[in-house]
């Protein structure tokens, strides 16, 4: 690519005057033939002067540029494509003289410094830890910074900080963790039980009535405009996991697909403090059936339940200002869809560990109110092991010892003293970061990366054993823990961590579509669209299929809202959710691309970009790196009236040379998926009802494969798996491990590919092959 020779030949090359006599011969020569004519010290064509870089490969920055070099004359695009091209011949010659010196060097550097930097827990690593280590549920990471992500992942240790104002955060954590913890151990869990029936729900508790509707004994919720309406007088007594049952749950002129669709959410329901939390979605069908939730209720919150479809008709509130009224009104009978249940249960859970469980793992079998200081010691070692995911020496917890020893002392309790003492252990950069060593990792080290990898926390006593008894190293040992954990309900923590990240789905909220061009899209919907993308990612992996159902599958994970969302035509049974169907070859879905959340997280609420779109699958799906654009290149600004396509706009801005061969590799999938709009349906032209230009999904893919459509481009890269598995093994590995792959990975890269062809690329496969991979067993 010009715009990628540009940018990245200021980093890269070294011509024959100042260096030539440190460079291979076949790569001087090269270099000399192709390069030096536009990019020495007088022209500087792009700002590059080839000869401002030393071929000194154990400089980070020189042997970066190196690599760049290397991969753009391997994968064709430097030269630039309107500049004379060397003959294959001598290409292959300049690759093959430059490729050992850059894998000695990289692997010189690997072995004495480690492929990952020092790598701390993200803040949902924490949080799940804290979880597994005390036997807590409450939310924490929500009191820490968000972690900034580094080759689209927060895992990335290169992203990472840990500075002095983090670890005070974690200091606060830490105490609020504890003082739960103990609290819970040493007094009892709170409890609370509470059944209301429609009655009780339907009493106003100050302010205007924006509560459901009283009628036949029955509590009926209405899509009401006004905010809040649905809010209910069920407020908890302290924050909190609670188990919510809505009784006799049944819709009310239900829909099309059977159901009046609606959500369950938290919060004070006040204007001060408009924030509601979703619990989940209401899916009401006409037989009456309970629905049982549990999530996290902060003090104080209380329960709010509307039919939130965007395309039900809003009946009036009935009353002047801010109140709701029934009085004199049947809803039911003009048509109204509404959501009637016969009461709600609501019950404090631990769904963590209960008390026993808790206070073994902070007491294990002793009597801490009676212990002395050498059962104290006893007990900070045991807990030093385990949150430190390895075996302690006396050394290492000696400080921690005599933290307790000396608030003994000094009158305290020997609780209070525990506490102390554990508290500095969550403070300690052997439980906050990843403690691993340049070279081969020892067993405590895989136990910990493998664990952390595919369920988002620390390691359970069966990995810890295996790693005691120095068994992780052995291949098929390692293969059946990497089953084992991806059987285990805690792989849904790595199913959503990873697709958080790695498809953009906490990124979901950034933008709110424009309700004025898209009035039926609702939180019904975009909380559909995350379960589809979710469930869909666990069928790849629960049945290890083949990796090109990326890009092309003849099934689909929907429920009866996002079907007609997507008008889609497809029998689902109503009530039961998100369900598997059949696709056929008229469907315009299929495959991991076409689904709603990774449409949405690809458009900006009121248009789309085919270079968005791209840039995402192209770097996200298909494993192509894309640099940043060239300085002083303005954006693209879509037509949202519709009137000029995008494809028209591009094609002037693809007549910059430093622009164009970029977007060779850019535009094809953003141009293929053009027919779906912002909230993933699909569409013929652009501007509202597709009454706009029309839209062009054709294109040329850089191998020079045409397509017509967004199926035709599913086909083309749905048989090359390849490339797929190369592509999602690389984000996985750089997940899993923090570090995105080095020059030197190539090789172990390889096999994991080779290993796994035979089959497909069956996605479970591709994993159980890059944790099994030198990349991943290394520091």
């Amino acid at each position: 690519m010009k715009c990628l020779f540009v940018s990245l030949a200021a980093l890269a090359l070294t011509l024959v005057g100042r260096v030539s006599a440190e460079l291979p011969q076949p790569t001087s020569a090269f270099l000399d033939q192709h390069c030096a004519e536009c990019h020495d010290a007088d022209v500087k064509k792009g700002g590059l002067d080839l000869g401002a870089l030393k071929f000194e490969l154990a400089n980070a920055d020189a042997f970066l540029g190196w690599q760049k070099v290397f991969e753009r004359v391997r994968d064709g695009e430097m030269p630039p494509k309107k500049k004379p091209q060397p003959e294959k011949a001598d290409a292959d010659k300049f690759l093959a003289s430059l490729k050992p010196a850059l894998v000695k060097a990289d692997t010189a550097d690997i072995a004495a410094n480690g492929r990952v930097r020092s790598r701390r827990l993200t803040r949902t690593e924490y949080e799940n830890t804290m979880h597994d280590l005390l036997g807590i549920d409450m939310p924490l990471k929500v009191l820490l910074p968000e972690d900034r992500a580094s080759y689209g992942f927060e895992t990335v240790a290169a992203g990472q900080q840990l500075s002095q104002h983090l670890l005070a955060r974690y200091l606060d954590v830490a105490d609020l963790a504890l003082t739960d913890a103990f609290q819970r151990a040493l007094k009892g869990d709170e409890t609370f039980q509470k059944h209301y029936t429609p009655d009780m729900l339907t009493k106003n508790r100050g302010g205007n009535y924006r509560g459901p509707d009283l009628r036949d004994g029955r509590s009926i919720s209405w899509p009401m405009t006004l905010q809040f309406s649905g809010r209910t007088p069920t407020y908890v007594p302290d924050g909190g996991w609670y188990r919510i049952t809505l009784h006799g749950v049944q819709a009310i002129n239900p829909g099309s697909d059977g159901a009046v669709w609606g959500t369950l959410r938290s919060g004070e329901c006040e204007s001060n403090a408009p924030m509601l939390y979703m619990i989940g979605l209401v899916e009401a069908t006409s037989t009456p059936r309970d629905m049982v939730y549990e999530a996290w209720i902060q003090q104080g919150h209380r329960l709010e339940l509307r039919p939130n479809d965007a395309n039900y008709k809003h009946p009036q509130s009935g009353a002047k200002g801010g109140n709701v009224s029934f009085q004199g009104r049947d809803l039911a009978k003009e048509g109204y869809a509404g959501i009637a249940h016969t009461g709600i249960d609501m019950e404090r859970i631990y769904p963590n560990s209960d008390r026993v469980k808790l206070m073994k793992n902070l007491f294990g079998e002793e009597d801490v109110k009676t212990a002395d200081a050498a059962t104290l010691d006893k007990l900070i070692t045991r807990f030093a092991r385990r949150a430190f995911r390895r075996p302690v020496t006396e050394e290492q917890t000696a400080a921690y010892c005599e933290i307790a020893r000396k608030a003994l002392a000094e009158g305290d309790e020997p609780t209070e003293a525990l506490r102390m003492a554990y508290r500095a252990i969550l403070c300690s950069p052997r439980f906050l970061t990843f403690i691993e060593a340049p070279g081969p990792l020892d067993d405590h080290a895989i136990a910990s990366r493998l664990s952390y990898a595919l369920w988002v926390s620390m390691p359970d006593y069966k990995l810890t054993q295996l790693a005691n008894e120095k068994k992780l190293h052995d291949p098929e040992v390692l293969a059946q823990q990497v089953e084992r954990l991806l059987a285990h309900p805690k792989a849904e923590r790595f199913v959503t961590s990873f697709t958080d990240q790695w498809l953009k789905l906490k990124e979901i909220d950034f933008t709110t579509p424009d309700t004025r061009q898209f009035p039926t899209f609702d939180s019904v919907v975009q909380e559909s669209m995350l379960q589809e993308t979710r469930a869909y990612f666990a069928e790849l992996i629960k049945h290890d299929l083949g990796i090109s159902h990326l890009v092309e599958s003849d099934f689909a994970f929907l429920n009866g809202r996002l079907a007609r969302h997507y008008h889609a035509e497809v029998p689902l049974t109503p009530g039961d959710g998100l369900q598997k169907v059949v696709l056929t070859d008229k469907d315009i879905r299929g495959g991991l691309i076409t689904q709603g959340a990774i449409l949405k997280v690809t458009a900006d609420g009121t248009s789309t970009s085919p270079v968005v779109r791209g840039v995402f699958i192209n770097e996200r799906i298909l494993g192509n790196r894309i640099p940043p654009p060239p300085p002083g290149v303005p954006a693209i600004e879509p037509d949202i009236r519709g009137a000029t396509s995008i494809r028209d706009q591009l094609d002037k801005h693809r007549n910059n040379e430093s622009c164009a061969s970029c977007h060779q590799t850019i535009d094809p999938p953003g141009f293929a998926l053009e027919n779906y709009d912002p909230v993933g349906v699909w569409r013929t032209g652009y501007g509202k009802n597709s009454r706009g230009a029309k839209v062009d999904p054709s294109g040329m893919t850089p191998e020079g494969g045409t397509f017509k459509d967004i199926h035709s481009w599913q086909r083309l890269y749905a048989q090359n798996p390849d490339q797929l598995a190369r592509g999602f093994a690389t984000h996985f590995l750089t997940y899993s491990t923090g570090a995105a792959l080095r020059f030197s990975d190539e090789t172990a890269l390889d096999k994991v590919i080779s290993t796994t062809a035979e089959k497909g690329h069956g996605m479970r496969s591709v994993i159980r092959a890059a944790v099994l991979s030198e990349i991943f067993l290394t520091k």
